[in-house]
Order: structure tokens, then sequence, then C-alpha cells
């Protein structure tokens, strides 16, 4: 207690010195803690557009679907599974889906399209569909005998709202599929190269056109809380217990992406050893430089019968006590930063894209590890750096310190 009342005194006694030491903690702190809320603002961020808005956090094929996509490799009892998914507890929506390549024509203008059956109430609930609709109108019905494009394909075949659009594929029969459709909408999924290939019927009409009535090529699944996606996976596996389905979460059927999101968070985390790595240091020189200064004052502690623990102890007090005060500084300047970043964002002055990913503004996220993260490395690095001159002056000598003046 004695050495904790000394350590308090000291700090107050080199104002000078314990301003420059807390400005540099205070500085670390507060870089860091918006640094991770907005490293891990844009990383959720990312990953909601990516999954929510076009893959899903949890999706179900047939097995070995994804390794080698067929159209004969389907779902059955598709609309059972679902309905026994939704009354999972954290489940928010689903949505089946159908897939097949085709070729689409507009006049004399001609592109391999990939064609995509989806159900019109439940696309909407699962990826909010209808907000992807950059001209005309969405289907009309769930069943309706209409078409919608990527906006990208309707540029290759200089497609407009009203024309009508001759789809030519195969059929799981062995037949030749073919249509006509009026076009009544485009749309832009923040994918480029999807938006080129991407042909949109209703799911009753994907079926039919594809002889494939009442079998689906994949579930999406919506999650209500990011970072579930795991344990919800494999509750279905459990709950469904079908050997011949393959249920994984969006980190193992986008493994690229996934990478590419692991490979942004280590650099957020070299960015955050250079930040200590830069308070070390300056913590470090700035309590040599008060050792340095107070040697008379230490040789005069050990002559009076302080044990040298003493003064190591009273120093990383000393260190501490500052940190404390420039940890709670921080985070009374960097969580109102960090909340209102988590709402309004930051306006890029372009919009690009990464991963298919289209991004316009930076978000921040306010948890609790953007804070205790750059504390606890703040305490701990100031406790490491200080332990070094705290020696030092615990092994000064008496009767030579006396002499510095």
């Amino acid at each position: 207690m004695l050495s904790l009342k000394i350590a308090f005194r000291n700090v107050f006694r080199q104002k000078r010195r314990t301003i420059l030491t807390a400005l540099t903690m205070f500085g670390g702190f507060t870089l860091s803690a918006i640094s991770i809320g907005w490293g891990d603002g844009t990383y959720s961020n990312t990953i909601d557009i990516f999954t929510r808005n076009r893959l899903g956090h949890i999706q179900i094929h047939k097995k070995g679907y994804l390794d080698q996509p067929s159209l004969y490799k389907t779902i059955d009892d598709y609309e059972t599974i679902g309905e026994k998914i939704i009354g999972i507890n954290g489940v928010e929506a689903w949505a089946p889906r159908l897939y097949s390549a085709g070729l689409a024509s507009v006049g004399e203008k001609t592109a391999g399209v990939r064609i995509l059956g989806i159900d019109l109430n439940l696309e909407e609930k699962s990826t909010r569909f209808s907000r992807k609709i950059v001209e005309g109108r969405n289907f009309s019905s769930a069943t309706s005998k209409e078409a919608i494009l990527g906006k990208g394909l309707a540029d290759i075949l200089k497609a407009q709202i009203g024309d009508e659009v001759v789809i030519i594929s195969q059929a799981a029969d062995g037949s030749i599929a073919n249509e006509l459709y009026p076009i009544v909408g485009l749309v832009e999924s923040g994918d480029d190269m999807s938006d080129r290939m991407d042909f949109y019927l209703t799911l009753p009409e994907a079926q039919e056109l594809m002889a494939l009535n009442g079998r689906v090529h994949e579930i999406a699944i919506i999650v209500e809380k990011l970072g579930n996606e795991r344990r919800l996976a494999h509750q279905i596996n459990g709950m469904l217990n079908k050997a011949d389905l393959d249920i994984a979460p969006w980190q193992e059927f986008a493994k690229q992406f996934y990478q590419a999101m692991l490979a942004d968070e280590e650099g957020m985390w070299i960015m955050l050893l250079v930040i200590i790595i830069i308070v070390a240091v300056g913590v470090l020189n700035t309590v040599l430089m008060t050792v340095l200064e107070r040697i008379r004052e230490y040789g005069l502690m050990k002559a009076i019968g302080t044990r040298p623990l003493q003064i190591i102890i009273i120093i990383i007090y000393e260190v501490n006590i500052i940190a404390l005060a420039s940890i709670i500084a921080g985070t009374i300047l960097s969580l109102p930063i960090n909340y209102l970043l988590s709402f309004h964002g930051v306006a890029l002055p372009f919009t690009f894209t990464y991963g298919g990913v289209e991004f316009s503004k930076y978000y921040t996220q306010v948890n609790v590890r953007s804070f205790l993260i750059p504390a606890v490395t703040i305490l701990f690095t100031a406790s490491v750096v200080s332990i070094f001159p705290a020696l030092k002056a615990a092994r000064i000598a008496p009767t030579k310190a006396m002499r510095v003046h």
C-alpha cells in the first residue's frame, strides 16, 4: 500500500514526463481501438454483403455437387427440409434454388447464361432480391412466365425492359428446353461477373423448363447472427441426418473469399503490432529517462533501507497508473467515435469492387474486443517495458548514486 502511495506521488511530481508518457499510451490505445473496430466492421460488413445478399450463410447440396455440379444432383424433399430448418432457433430464413446453363438470345445477340430458378417469396426474405432490381420490376407472381436479367447480361444482349428473350438449354429428361420470356427487370448483385451471366426465372417455371418438378439444387440458409453459422450447420446436419447431403457454412463453400478475409484480418494484426512497438519504444524511452533523472533519489531510498524489490514495484506501479489513466481517457474518446462510425460510416470518394462485393462506405463495429485488446496490450507492454529501467534503478549503489547531481 505504501509503494502505491509513493507511486501516485511520483506520477504527479514529474508532470511533464507523465503527460508525455500518457499521450504515447493514449494515442496508441485510441488508434488501436478505432483500427480494430474499423477492421471488424469492414470484415463483418463485407461478409454480410457477400453471404446475405448472394450466397447465404449456410448451403445444402446433394453430396458432391459443389465439386462437380450436375443438373441431376438434386434435392427432392426440399420443402420438408425447409420446414424443419426454419424451426431451428437462430435461423432467420431459407430459400431453394435451381441452377442450369443455357443460351439466351435477344434479336441477333446471343450469350451463355446461368439459369437461376428462385422462389419469389423465400428469396425476398433471405437475400432481399427486390433491392437488387435497378430497372423494371420484380416477378408479378411466384409462378409467372417472366425473366429478370443481370444488368451486365442485358448490356451484352442489348436487351431492354419489355424485350422478349429466347432461352435454350438441356432438360433433365434429355429433351431440348426452350422458351420465350418477356424481360421485366434488370438486377445488379454487386458482382460484375455474375451480372454478366445470371438469368432469373421463378422456381416453378425453371423446374418446368428443366423437367425438374419438385427438385432443386441448393438450399440457402440465412442465420440471425453472423458467427453462429458453423454451430447451426452442425446442428442442421445432426437434425436432418442425411448422408446424401452436404451441409456447409460459407467458410467452406466460399473458401477463396474466406481466405481473402483471413488475409485482411492478418493485415490488421500487423498494423496493431506496429502500434504496440511504437508505444513500447515511447514508454521505454520515457521511463528510462525518468530513472536516469532520479538516480540520486533511488540511491537515497536504498540508503535509508528501501529494498530493491520495493523500488521495482514502485516504478512498475507508476507506469501502470499512467497506463490505466491513458486507457480510461482513450476509451472515453474512442467509444463515441466507434459508435458514430458504426451508424454513419465514412463515405468513400469512389466505389470499388473487391471479391465481387461493392463498397461505397466503411463502417466500424462496437464490440468488447475493440477496447479489451488494446487495454490488455497497453498494460502488458507498459509492465514489461518498465522492468528494465526498474531493475537498473534497483541495482544502483547508494554511495555512487548520492554523488550524482
